[in-house]
């Protein structure tokens, strides 16, 4: 007979900087529990990583982040707007099978063996409950097994998902290739994770993320989350940015400004208008006394 108990262990680290985080690091051992038993744990922050030391029994990880859910980004409330999960099992993972738990029926995220690291995401709405539950796999011997992932959860912001399926895609595949318009390409500027201007040295292929990499050369680095753009000399930084394959994009010659958001510490595209059609947009709104924020273009 399965026993069920409550844990509460998650770490959760806020910042208070120019951006908010909200990160947790939750470690856990089944050394300890029983065959059977099913352990709740609440995940109450935005983001953060799972490991599940020896699985044995089973975990339910109620998502339960508290009520500024700072890592989805500015204004993103969690009693109305939709919102998605995104989940990564590490290269590691072995040992357990990771499910979505919604409505009473569980859908398969992570087999036990992953054997990649795709991203696994899926939306829900307001007054939507749903958890993620990993259950060990029976196992012979008692050697060292992990099942370890990372997970985000983030608002709907420019792309909406059209269902509650569960796909790959590291971001919303509606509209991602679509040119910003002007407002887009102001706000973007106010809201992303990272906002650098610079140049495409060369762009490569990520076969795992089925996604393209353009290694940017930044002469000015605005904002970044996390260190996504390093010191290549005194006055420049080198970095990488992803995006869909299917954009097309190509090196090409001029000075871009890259803006978007991080996920699961990778850098990925959001507006990318070229630096002097962005400050002509931008110089006429700051005329007007339309701009939602400022940059210094100077």
């Amino acid at each position: 007979q399965n026993t069920f108990s409550s844990l509460s262990l998650s770490l959760c680290i806020s910042l208070s900087l120019s951006l908010s985080l909200s990160i947790s690091l939750s470690v856990y051992s089944g050394l300890s529990q029983l065959q059977g038993s099913v352990e709740q744990v609440f995940l109450r922050c935005a983001e953060g990583s799972v490991e599940w030391l020896y699985p044995s029994g089973a975990l339910r990880l109620s998502l339960s982040p508290r009520p500024s859910w700072a890592g989805l980004g500015p204004g993103v409330s969690s009693s109305s707007t939709p919102a998605s999960i995104c989940v990564k099992a590490e290269p590691q993972w072995s040992g357990a099978q990771l499910y979505l738990e919604r409505d009473g029926v569980l859908e398969l995220l992570v087999g036990d063996v992953s054997g990649h690291t795709h991203t696994r995401c899926f939306s829900f709405t307001p007054g939507e409950r749903p958890a993620l539950f990993l259950q060990a796999t029976p196992h012979q011997d008692i050697s060292r097994r992990i099942a370890a992932f990372r997970y985000e959860l983030r608002g709907e912001r420019r792309e909406r998902l059209s269902d509650n399926s569960v796909h790959t895609d590291p971001i919303s595949t509606e509209g991602a290739c679509r040119p910003c318009n002007d407002t887009e390409m102001l706000m973007a500027v106010c809201t992303s994770d990272f906002v650098v201007r610079g140049n495409i040295r060369a762009v490569e292929t990520d076969s795992d993320l089925r996604a393209a990499v353009i290694k940017v050369s930044a002469t000015r680095v605005y904002r970044q989350k996390f260190a996504l753009f390093s010191s290549t000399g005194r006055l420049t930084h080198s970095g990488e940015i992803r995006t869909l394959l299917s954009c097309g994009v190509r090196t090409g010659s001029g000075s871009f400004l890259f803006t978007g958001h991080v996920h699961f510490g990778e850098a990925w595209l959001g507006c990318a208008p070229r630096y002097k059609d962005f400050l002509r947009v931008y110089e006429h709104a700051k005329q007007k006394l339309q701009i939602p924020c400022t940059l210094d273009t100077h």
